[in-house]
Protein backbone atom coordinates (compact mmCIF):
# COMPACT_ATOMS: atom_id res chain seq x y z
CA UNK A 1 0.00 0.00 0.00
CA UNK A 2 1.21 3.49 -0.71
CA UNK A 3 2.15 6.01 1.88
CA UNK A 4 1.17 9.46 0.92
CA UNK A 5 0.90 9.81 -1.75
CA UNK A 6 -1.08 8.90 1.38
CA UNK A 7 0.09 12.40 2.20
CA UNK A 8 -1.58 14.72 -0.13
CA UNK A 9 -0.42 17.73 -2.07
CA UNK A 10 -1.53 20.89 -0.32
CA UNK A 11 -1.88 24.30 -1.88
CA UNK A 12 -0.44 27.29 -0.06
CA UNK A 13 -3.75 29.04 0.44
CA UNK A 14 -3.91 32.83 0.42
CA UNK A 15 -5.74 34.66 3.14
CA UNK A 16 -9.41 34.58 2.20
CA UNK A 17 -12.84 35.05 3.70
CA UNK A 18 -13.79 31.38 3.35
CA UNK A 19 -12.20 27.93 3.16
CA UNK A 20 -10.13 27.04 0.10
CA UNK A 21 -12.00 24.12 -1.46
CA UNK A 22 -9.17 23.17 -3.82
CA UNK A 23 -6.66 22.98 -0.97
CA UNK A 24 -9.06 20.99 1.20
CA UNK A 25 -9.71 18.59 -1.67
CA UNK A 26 -5.99 17.98 -2.08
CA UNK A 27 -5.60 17.41 1.64
CA UNK A 28 -8.56 15.11 2.24
CA UNK A 29 -9.62 13.58 -1.08
CA UNK A 30 -6.81 13.53 -3.65
CA UNK A 31 -4.97 10.50 -2.30
CA UNK A 32 -7.86 8.27 -3.46
CA UNK A 33 -9.74 10.25 -6.09
CA UNK A 34 -6.60 11.72 -7.66
CA UNK A 35 -5.27 15.16 -8.51
CA UNK A 36 -7.61 15.40 -11.48
CA UNK A 37 -10.58 13.56 -9.96
CA UNK A 38 -10.02 10.45 -12.09
CA UNK A 39 -10.02 7.94 -9.21
CA UNK A 40 -8.82 4.39 -9.91
CA UNK A 41 -10.94 1.97 -11.96
CA UNK A 42 -12.57 -0.63 -9.77
CA UNK A 43 -11.07 0.77 -6.56
CA UNK A 44 -11.77 4.49 -6.12
CA UNK A 45 -14.63 6.04 -8.15
CA UNK A 46 -13.94 9.07 -10.34
CA UNK A 47 -15.30 12.49 -9.47
CA UNK A 48 -14.56 13.96 -12.89
CA UNK A 49 -17.76 13.97 -14.98
CA UNK A 50 -19.29 11.62 -12.39
CA UNK A 51 -23.02 11.03 -12.91
CA UNK A 52 -23.26 9.94 -9.26
CA UNK A 53 -22.87 13.57 -8.15
CA UNK A 54 -26.12 14.46 -9.93
CA UNK A 55 -28.15 11.26 -9.68
CA UNK A 56 -27.27 10.61 -6.03
CA UNK A 57 -26.63 14.16 -4.84
CA UNK A 58 -27.73 13.70 -1.22
CA UNK A 59 -25.85 10.41 -0.91
CA UNK A 60 -22.74 12.10 -2.29
CA UNK A 61 -23.10 14.99 0.16
CA UNK A 62 -23.65 12.58 3.07
CA UNK A 63 -20.55 10.49 2.27
CA UNK A 64 -17.92 12.62 4.01
CA UNK A 65 -20.29 13.27 6.94
CA UNK A 66 -20.73 9.65 8.01
CA UNK A 67 -18.63 7.59 5.60
CA UNK A 68 -19.84 5.62 2.61
CA UNK A 69 -19.72 1.87 2.13
CA UNK A 70 -21.54 -0.71 0.05
CA UNK A 71 -22.15 -0.91 -3.67
CA UNK A 72 -22.49 2.24 -5.74
CA UNK A 73 -22.46 2.75 -9.50
CA UNK A 74 -20.52 5.61 -11.06
CA UNK A 75 -20.52 6.16 -14.82
CA UNK A 76 -21.74 2.62 -15.35
CA UNK A 77 -19.04 0.92 -13.23
CA UNK A 78 -19.75 -0.71 -9.88
CA UNK A 79 -17.66 0.09 -6.80
CA UNK A 80 -17.86 -1.67 -3.45
CA UNK A 81 -15.32 -0.06 -1.18
CA UNK A 82 -15.39 2.13 1.89
CA UNK A 83 -14.87 5.86 2.21
CA UNK A 84 -14.12 7.13 5.72
CA UNK A 85 -15.72 10.35 6.97
CA UNK A 86 -13.86 13.66 6.90
CA UNK A 87 -13.61 15.89 9.93
CA UNK A 88 -14.61 19.06 8.09
CA UNK A 89 -17.15 21.64 9.20
CA UNK A 90 -20.10 22.70 7.07
CA UNK A 91 -18.35 25.63 5.39
CA UNK A 92 -15.31 23.49 4.59
CA UNK A 93 -17.43 20.67 3.14
CA UNK A 94 -19.36 23.17 1.06
CA UNK A 95 -16.09 24.56 -0.31
CA UNK A 96 -14.79 21.07 -1.18
CA UNK A 97 -17.98 20.06 -2.96
CA UNK A 98 -18.14 23.31 -4.90
CA UNK A 99 -14.56 22.75 -6.05
CA UNK A 100 -15.54 19.26 -7.26
CA UNK A 101 -18.84 20.44 -8.77
CA UNK A 102 -17.06 23.03 -10.94
CA UNK A 103 -13.88 21.12 -11.87
CA UNK A 104 -12.80 18.49 -14.45
CA UNK A 105 -15.79 19.00 -16.73
CA UNK A 106 -18.41 18.83 -13.96
CA UNK A 107 -21.42 21.11 -14.23
CA UNK A 108 -23.28 20.44 -10.98
CA UNK A 109 -25.48 22.78 -8.98
CA UNK A 110 -23.32 24.27 -6.26
CA UNK A 111 -24.07 23.68 -2.61
CA UNK A 112 -23.95 25.93 0.44
CA UNK A 113 -23.09 25.64 4.10
CA UNK A 114 -26.82 25.79 4.80
CA UNK A 115 -27.55 22.78 2.59
CA UNK A 116 -24.66 20.87 4.16
CA UNK A 117 -26.03 21.65 7.64
CA UNK A 118 -29.47 20.39 6.64
CA UNK A 119 -28.13 17.19 5.10
CA UNK A 120 -25.85 16.54 8.08
CA UNK A 121 -28.79 16.94 10.48
CA UNK A 122 -30.45 13.91 8.83
CA UNK A 123 -27.27 11.82 8.79
CA UNK A 124 -25.95 9.27 11.27
CA UNK A 125 -23.97 12.04 12.97
CA UNK A 126 -26.12 15.20 13.02
CA UNK A 127 -23.18 17.42 14.02
CA UNK A 128 -19.44 17.42 13.45
CA UNK A 129 -19.00 17.16 17.20
CA UNK A 130 -21.05 13.95 17.25
CA UNK A 131 -18.86 12.48 14.51
CA UNK A 132 -15.66 13.35 16.36
CA UNK A 133 -16.90 11.91 19.64
CA UNK A 134 -17.82 8.64 17.95
CA UNK A 135 -14.54 8.23 16.10
CA UNK A 136 -11.73 9.50 18.31
CA UNK A 137 -10.75 7.57 21.40
CA UNK A 138 -8.84 9.17 24.25
CA UNK A 139 -7.38 6.06 25.91
CA UNK A 140 -3.74 5.36 25.14
CA UNK A 141 -2.61 1.78 24.52
CA UNK A 142 -0.79 -0.04 27.30
CA UNK A 143 3.01 0.21 26.97
CA UNK A 144 5.45 -2.63 27.72
CA UNK A 145 6.13 -3.40 31.37
CA UNK A 146 8.49 -0.86 32.94
CA UNK A 147 7.57 1.87 30.46
CA UNK A 148 5.01 4.66 30.39
CA UNK A 149 3.24 6.29 27.46
CA UNK A 150 1.97 9.86 27.68
CA UNK A 151 0.77 12.59 25.34
CA UNK A 152 3.73 14.84 24.68
CA UNK A 153 1.93 17.44 22.59
CA UNK A 154 -1.35 18.06 20.80
CA UNK A 155 -0.85 19.28 17.23
CA UNK A 156 -2.97 21.52 15.02
CA UNK A 157 -1.71 19.77 11.86
CA UNK A 158 -0.70 16.38 10.49
CA UNK A 159 3.04 15.71 10.95
CA UNK A 160 5.23 13.89 8.45
CA UNK A 161 8.66 13.82 10.15
CA UNK A 162 10.53 14.29 13.41
CA UNK A 163 14.19 15.27 13.91
CA UNK A 164 16.33 15.98 16.95
CA UNK A 165 17.45 19.59 17.19
CA UNK A 166 21.23 20.18 17.39
CA UNK A 167 20.83 21.41 20.98
CA UNK A 168 19.96 17.81 21.90
CA UNK A 169 16.84 18.90 23.73
CA UNK A 170 14.25 20.23 21.32
CA UNK A 171 12.49 18.29 18.56
CA UNK A 172 11.86 19.64 15.06
CA UNK A 173 8.44 18.67 13.72
CA UNK A 174 7.57 18.88 10.01
CA UNK A 175 4.03 19.20 8.69
CA UNK A 176 2.92 17.79 5.34
CA UNK A 177 2.46 21.32 4.01
CA UNK A 178 6.03 22.28 4.92
CA UNK A 179 5.57 24.26 8.11
CA UNK A 180 8.37 23.56 10.60
CA UNK A 181 7.76 23.60 14.35
CA UNK A 182 9.75 23.18 17.56
CA UNK A 183 8.68 21.08 20.52
CA UNK A 184 10.45 20.80 23.84
CA UNK A 185 9.77 17.88 26.19
CA UNK A 186 7.53 19.10 28.96
CA UNK A 187 5.92 21.80 26.84
CA UNK A 188 2.25 21.48 25.92
CA UNK A 189 2.42 23.64 22.81
CA UNK A 190 4.72 23.86 19.80
CA UNK A 191 6.48 27.00 18.64
CA UNK A 192 6.61 27.86 14.92
CA UNK A 193 10.12 27.84 13.44
CA UNK A 194 9.54 28.42 9.70
CA UNK A 195 6.28 28.78 7.81
CA UNK A 196 6.31 27.15 4.39
CA UNK A 197 5.98 30.47 2.59
CA UNK A 198 9.34 31.58 4.01
CA UNK A 199 11.25 29.04 1.91
CA UNK A 200 8.92 27.28 -0.61
CA UNK A 201 7.96 29.03 -3.86
CA UNK A 202 4.17 28.57 -4.23
CA UNK A 203 4.38 29.43 -7.93
CA UNK A 204 5.92 26.02 -8.64
CA UNK A 205 2.68 24.28 -7.66
CA UNK A 206 0.94 22.32 -4.94
CA UNK A 207 3.33 20.85 -2.42
CA UNK A 208 4.02 17.70 -0.48
CA UNK A 209 6.79 17.91 2.13
CA UNK A 210 7.82 14.52 3.44
CA UNK A 211 11.48 14.50 4.40
CA UNK A 212 13.56 16.13 7.12
CA UNK A 213 16.85 15.46 8.87
CA UNK A 214 19.66 17.24 10.72
CA UNK A 215 23.25 16.32 9.84
CA UNK A 216 26.30 16.13 12.10
CA UNK A 217 27.17 19.76 11.33
CA UNK A 218 23.78 20.94 12.58
CA UNK A 219 22.31 21.68 9.14
CA UNK A 220 18.57 21.16 8.70
CA UNK A 221 17.43 19.48 5.45
CA UNK A 222 13.88 19.50 4.07
CA UNK A 223 12.72 17.42 1.06
CA UNK A 224 9.85 18.94 -0.92
CA UNK A 225 7.76 17.93 -3.96
CA UNK A 226 5.64 20.32 -6.01
CA UNK A 227 3.17 19.50 -8.78
CA UNK A 228 4.01 21.84 -11.66
CA UNK A 229 0.94 21.82 -13.91
CA UNK A 230 2.37 24.63 -16.04
CA UNK A 231 4.88 22.16 -17.48
CA UNK A 232 3.98 19.70 -20.24
CA UNK A 233 3.91 16.94 -19.29
CA UNK A 234 3.14 17.81 -15.67
CA UNK A 235 6.27 17.37 -13.61
CA UNK A 236 7.39 16.95 -10.02
CA UNK A 237 9.67 19.76 -8.88
CA UNK A 238 11.85 18.04 -6.30
CA UNK A 239 13.85 20.30 -4.01
CA UNK A 240 16.11 19.61 -1.05
CA UNK A 241 16.38 22.72 1.11
CA UNK A 242 19.17 23.23 3.62
CA UNK A 243 20.10 25.69 6.35
CA UNK A 244 23.52 26.81 7.47
CA UNK A 245 24.92 25.02 10.55
CA UNK A 246 23.05 25.83 13.75
CA UNK A 247 24.85 27.65 16.54
CA UNK A 248 23.51 28.68 19.92
CA UNK A 249 24.45 32.26 19.10
CA UNK A 250 22.52 32.68 15.85
CA UNK A 251 20.25 29.66 15.46
CA UNK A 252 18.94 28.84 11.98
CA UNK A 253 17.92 31.15 9.17
CA UNK A 254 15.23 29.93 6.75
CA UNK A 255 16.41 27.01 4.59
CA UNK A 256 17.41 27.66 0.98
CA UNK A 257 17.39 25.36 -2.06
CA UNK A 258 20.45 23.09 -1.96
CA UNK A 259 19.52 20.69 -4.75
CA UNK A 260 16.82 20.78 -7.45
CA UNK A 261 15.73 18.21 -10.02
CA UNK A 262 12.59 17.38 -12.00
CA UNK A 263 10.84 14.16 -13.00
CA UNK A 264 7.45 13.42 -14.58
CA UNK A 265 4.71 13.79 -11.99
CA UNK A 266 3.02 10.59 -10.89
CA UNK A 267 -0.13 9.17 -12.38
CA UNK A 268 -3.31 8.84 -10.34
CA UNK A 269 -2.55 9.09 -6.60
CA UNK A 270 0.92 7.53 -6.88
CA UNK A 271 3.40 10.39 -6.86
CA UNK A 272 5.42 9.27 -3.83
CA UNK A 273 8.26 11.69 -4.61
CA UNK A 274 11.03 12.57 -2.20
CA UNK A 275 10.43 11.55 1.38
CA UNK A 276 12.88 10.24 3.96
CA UNK A 277 16.43 11.52 3.94
CA UNK A 278 19.14 10.81 6.49
CA UNK A 279 22.90 11.02 6.91
CA UNK A 280 24.53 7.61 6.95
CA UNK A 281 27.48 6.37 9.03
CA UNK A 282 29.75 7.22 6.07
CA UNK A 283 28.71 10.89 6.17
CA UNK A 284 26.79 10.76 2.89
CA UNK A 285 23.17 11.83 2.55
CA UNK A 286 20.67 9.13 1.56
CA UNK A 287 17.33 10.11 0.02
CA UNK A 288 14.25 8.07 -0.82
CA UNK A 289 12.88 8.93 -4.27
CA UNK A 290 9.65 6.94 -4.43
CA UNK A 291 7.80 5.58 -7.43
CA UNK A 292 5.55 7.71 -9.63
CA UNK A 293 3.33 4.71 -10.42
CA UNK A 294 1.60 1.93 -8.51
CA UNK A 295 3.34 -0.83 -10.45
CA UNK A 296 5.07 0.59 -13.51
CA UNK A 297 1.85 1.21 -15.47
CA UNK A 298 1.86 3.79 -18.27
CA UNK A 299 -1.23 5.72 -17.21
CA UNK A 300 -3.76 7.54 -19.35
CA UNK A 301 -4.14 10.98 -17.76
CA UNK A 302 -4.02 13.84 -20.27
CA UNK A 303 -0.81 15.88 -20.05
CA UNK A 304 0.82 13.40 -17.67
CA UNK A 305 3.78 11.28 -18.80
CA UNK A 306 2.94 7.73 -19.89
CA UNK A 307 6.49 6.44 -19.55
CA UNK A 308 6.30 4.46 -16.32
CA UNK A 309 9.19 5.12 -13.94
CA UNK A 310 11.98 7.65 -14.41
CA UNK A 311 15.67 6.75 -13.87
CA UNK A 312 15.66 8.84 -10.66
CA UNK A 313 12.42 7.43 -9.20
CA UNK A 314 11.84 4.18 -7.28
CA UNK A 315 15.43 4.35 -6.06
CA UNK A 316 17.52 5.52 -3.11
CA UNK A 317 19.90 8.37 -3.85
CA UNK A 318 23.36 8.79 -2.33
CA UNK A 319 24.65 12.38 -2.23
CA UNK A 320 27.74 14.14 -0.90
CA UNK A 321 26.64 16.88 1.52
CA UNK A 322 29.98 18.66 1.08
CA UNK A 323 29.84 18.82 -2.72
CA UNK A 324 29.72 22.32 -4.19
CA UNK A 325 27.35 21.03 -6.86
CA UNK A 326 25.65 17.94 -5.41
CA UNK A 327 24.80 15.12 -7.80
CA UNK A 328 22.57 12.06 -7.58
CA UNK A 329 24.23 8.71 -7.13
CA UNK A 330 21.95 5.67 -7.21
CA UNK A 331 22.56 3.42 -4.22
CA UNK A 332 19.86 0.83 -4.94
CA UNK A 333 16.85 0.47 -7.23
CA UNK A 334 13.59 -1.43 -7.64
CA UNK A 335 12.24 0.19 -4.48
CA UNK A 336 8.63 1.37 -4.69
CA UNK A 337 8.60 3.68 -1.67
CA UNK A 338 11.01 3.44 1.26
CA UNK A 339 9.27 5.75 3.70
CA UNK A 340 11.73 4.89 6.47
CA UNK A 341 15.29 3.63 6.77
CA UNK A 342 18.03 3.60 9.40
CA UNK A 343 21.31 1.89 10.29
CA UNK A 344 22.18 -0.47 13.13
CA UNK A 345 25.46 -0.38 15.05
CA UNK A 346 27.11 -2.66 12.49
CA UNK A 347 26.22 -0.38 9.58
CA UNK A 348 23.36 -2.44 8.16
CA UNK A 349 20.89 -0.18 6.33
CA UNK A 350 17.33 -1.38 6.91
CA UNK A 351 14.36 0.11 5.04
CA UNK A 352 10.59 -0.23 5.17
CA UNK A 353 8.89 -0.38 1.76
CA UNK A 354 5.25 0.25 0.86
CA UNK A 355 3.73 -2.22 -1.58
CA UNK A 356 1.12 -1.79 -4.33
CA UNK A 357 -2.66 -1.68 -4.22
CA UNK A 358 -2.54 -5.35 -5.20
CA UNK A 359 -2.52 -7.39 -2.02
CA UNK A 360 1.23 -7.98 -1.94
CA UNK A 361 3.11 -7.95 1.38
CA UNK A 362 4.87 -4.78 2.47
CA UNK A 363 8.64 -5.22 2.68
CA UNK A 364 11.57 -4.92 5.06
CA UNK A 365 14.82 -4.82 3.10
CA UNK A 366 18.55 -4.82 3.74
CA UNK A 367 19.71 -2.05 1.41
CA UNK A 368 23.04 -2.72 -0.29
CA UNK A 369 24.83 -0.89 -3.07
CA UNK A 370 23.87 -1.92 -6.58
CA UNK A 371 21.05 -4.24 -5.56
CA UNK A 372 17.65 -4.37 -7.28
CA UNK A 373 14.65 -5.11 -5.05
CA UNK A 374 12.08 -6.09 -7.65
CA UNK A 375 9.82 -3.12 -8.38
CA UNK A 376 7.93 -3.01 -10.71
CA UNK A 377 8.53 -6.61 -11.86
CA UNK A 378 8.11 -8.48 -8.60
CA UNK A 379 6.62 -7.71 -5.20
CA UNK A 380 7.89 -9.40 -2.05
CA UNK A 381 8.67 -13.06 -2.88
CA UNK A 382 5.67 -13.43 -5.18
CA UNK A 383 6.17 -15.54 -8.27
CA UNK A 384 2.81 -14.59 -9.79
CA UNK A 385 2.24 -11.26 -11.51
CA UNK A 386 0.60 -8.58 -9.40
CA UNK A 387 -1.28 -7.15 -12.40
CA UNK A 388 -1.93 -8.17 -16.02
CA UNK A 389 0.35 -5.32 -17.13
CA UNK A 390 3.24 -6.38 -14.86
CA UNK A 391 6.34 -6.74 -17.04
CA UNK A 392 8.58 -9.79 -16.99
CA UNK A 393 11.79 -9.60 -15.00
CA UNK A 394 14.48 -8.46 -17.46
CA UNK A 395 16.89 -11.20 -18.45
CA UNK A 396 19.94 -11.25 -16.22
CA UNK A 397 18.40 -9.06 -13.48
CA UNK A 398 18.88 -10.56 -10.03
CA UNK A 399 16.23 -9.52 -7.53
CA UNK A 400 17.09 -9.22 -3.84
CA UNK A 401 14.27 -10.56 -1.66
CA UNK A 402 13.01 -8.95 1.55
CA UNK A 403 13.29 -10.44 5.03
CA UNK A 404 10.81 -13.14 6.08
CA UNK A 405 8.57 -12.44 9.07
CA UNK A 406 8.66 -15.24 11.65
CA UNK A 407 5.96 -13.55 13.71
CA UNK A 408 4.13 -13.67 15.91
CA UNK A 409 2.75 -10.32 14.71
CA UNK A 410 2.67 -8.04 11.68
CA UNK A 411 2.27 -10.72 9.02
CA UNK A 412 3.83 -13.95 10.27
CA UNK A 413 5.03 -16.11 7.39
CA UNK A 414 5.12 -13.25 4.89
CA UNK A 415 8.02 -11.43 3.31
CA UNK A 416 7.61 -9.10 5.24
CA UNK A 417 4.43 -7.36 6.61
CA UNK A 418 0.65 -7.49 6.22
CA UNK A 419 -0.44 -6.10 2.84
CA UNK A 420 -1.56 -2.46 3.09
CA UNK A 421 -0.24 -1.99 6.65
CA UNK A 422 2.03 0.86 5.46
CA UNK A 423 5.27 0.49 7.46
CA UNK A 424 6.67 3.98 7.93
CA UNK A 425 9.35 5.40 10.25
CA UNK A 426 11.93 3.00 11.69
CA UNK A 427 14.64 3.36 14.37
CA UNK A 428 17.45 1.18 15.70
CA UNK A 429 17.83 0.79 19.48
CA UNK A 430 21.28 -0.36 20.54
CA UNK A 431 22.45 -2.70 23.26
CA UNK A 432 22.35 0.11 25.83
CA UNK A 433 18.57 0.41 25.68
CA UNK A 434 16.58 -1.00 28.61
CA UNK A 435 14.45 -4.14 28.23
CA UNK A 436 12.61 -5.08 26.17
CA UNK A 437 14.13 -2.89 23.44
CA UNK A 438 17.85 -3.67 23.59
CA UNK A 439 19.29 -4.56 20.18
CA UNK A 440 16.11 -4.24 18.13
CA UNK A 441 14.37 -2.11 15.53
CA UNK A 442 11.05 -0.36 16.07
CA UNK A 443 8.85 0.49 13.11
CA UNK A 444 5.58 2.38 12.98
CA UNK A 445 2.80 1.17 10.67
CA UNK A 446 0.47 3.86 9.36
CA UNK A 447 -2.41 1.47 8.69
CA UNK A 448 -4.50 0.47 5.70
CA UNK A 449 -6.11 2.96 3.35
CA UNK A 450 -8.31 0.35 1.65
CA UNK A 451 -11.18 -1.62 3.17
CA UNK A 452 -9.90 -5.15 3.85
CA UNK A 453 -11.98 -8.30 4.26
CA UNK A 454 -9.96 -9.39 7.27
CA UNK A 455 -10.20 -6.04 9.03
CA UNK A 456 -7.70 -3.27 9.64
CA UNK A 457 -3.94 -3.82 9.75
CA UNK A 458 -1.23 -1.54 11.08
CA UNK A 459 -2.11 1.41 13.32
CA UNK A 460 0.68 0.16 15.58
CA UNK A 461 4.37 -0.02 16.46
CA UNK A 462 6.24 -3.29 15.97
CA UNK A 463 9.50 -4.45 17.55
CA UNK A 464 11.76 -6.36 15.16
CA UNK A 465 14.71 -8.64 15.92
CA UNK A 466 16.55 -9.22 12.66
CA UNK A 467 18.63 -12.31 11.82
CA UNK A 468 20.90 -11.23 8.97
CA UNK A 469 22.26 -14.72 8.38
CA UNK A 470 18.79 -16.22 7.98
CA UNK A 471 17.37 -13.09 6.31
CA UNK A 472 14.41 -13.16 8.68
CA UNK A 473 13.05 -11.34 11.70
CA UNK A 474 10.69 -11.83 14.59
CA UNK A 475 7.99 -9.21 15.06
CA UNK A 476 6.11 -8.23 18.21
CA UNK A 477 3.38 -5.61 18.47
CA UNK A 478 4.24 -3.28 21.35
CA UNK A 479 1.75 -0.41 20.94
CA UNK A 480 -1.74 -0.70 19.44
CA UNK A 481 -3.98 0.93 18.41
CA UNK A 482 -2.38 4.23 17.50
CA UNK A 483 -3.61 7.13 15.37
CA UNK A 484 -1.81 6.35 12.12
CA UNK A 485 1.77 6.54 13.49
CA UNK A 486 4.10 7.93 10.84
CA UNK A 487 7.50 8.47 12.46
CA UNK A 488 9.57 7.52 15.51
CA UNK A 489 12.47 9.49 16.98
CA UNK A 490 15.07 8.54 19.59
CA UNK A 491 15.53 11.11 22.36
CA UNK A 492 18.23 11.35 25.03
CA UNK A 493 17.54 9.34 28.17
CA UNK A 494 16.29 6.25 26.30
CA UNK A 495 13.05 7.97 25.37
CA UNK A 496 11.07 7.65 22.16
CA UNK A 497 8.79 10.16 20.48
CA UNK A 498 6.05 8.85 18.18
CA UNK A 499 4.27 11.11 15.70
CA UNK A 500 0.61 10.25 15.12
CA UNK A 501 -0.54 11.59 11.76
CA UNK A 502 -4.07 11.96 13.08
CA UNK A 503 -6.27 10.57 15.83
CA UNK A 504 -7.92 7.81 13.81
CA UNK A 505 -7.09 4.32 15.07
CA UNK A 506 -9.22 2.61 12.38
CA UNK A 507 -9.93 3.12 8.69
CA UNK A 508 -13.54 3.99 9.51
CA UNK A 509 -12.44 6.89 11.73
CA UNK A 510 -11.36 8.93 8.72
CA UNK A 511 -8.46 11.28 8.08
CA UNK A 512 -9.60 14.71 9.20
CA UNK A 513 -8.25 15.05 12.74
CA UNK A 514 -4.86 16.63 13.51
CA UNK A 515 -2.00 14.61 14.91
CA UNK A 516 -0.20 14.49 18.23
CA UNK A 517 3.11 13.48 19.79
CA UNK A 518 3.36 10.50 22.15
CA UNK A 519 6.28 10.06 24.55
CA UNK A 520 7.40 6.54 25.50
CA UNK A 521 9.92 6.47 28.35
CA UNK A 522 11.13 4.21 31.16
CA UNK A 523 9.22 4.40 34.41
CA UNK A 524 11.24 5.98 37.17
Amino acid sequence: MRIPAFFFFVTVAPLAAGPDGAALYQQHCAMCHGQEGLGMPGVFPPLAKADFLVKEREKALTGPMEGLSGKITVNGQEYNGAMPPAFLDDEQLSAVFNHVFTSWGNVVKQTSAEEITAVRAKSKFPTLSALKQSMVGEKLPDPPAGWKLTVGGELSFSPSRLALHPDGRQVVVLSTRGDIWLWEPGATELAPLFRNETYIDPNLGDQLVMGMTVDTKGRLYIASNQCNKKASPVRNEMTIFRTEPWTSAKGWAAPKPWFKVQAPFGIGPYNHGLSHLAQGPDGFLYVNSGARTDSGEAGTQPNYATTGEDPITAVIWRMDPEAEKPEIGILASGLRNNYGFCWDDDGHMIATENGPDAHAPEELNLIEKGRHYGFPYQFSDWKEKAYPHTAEVPQGLEITLPFRNKGPHGGSGLSSFDPHSCPSGIVWLGKDWPAPFSGSFLTARFGNLLKLEGGDVGFDVLQLHVDFNDRSFTSKQILSPLGRPVDILKLPGHRLLIAEYNRATTLAAGMGTPGRLLLLEPEK
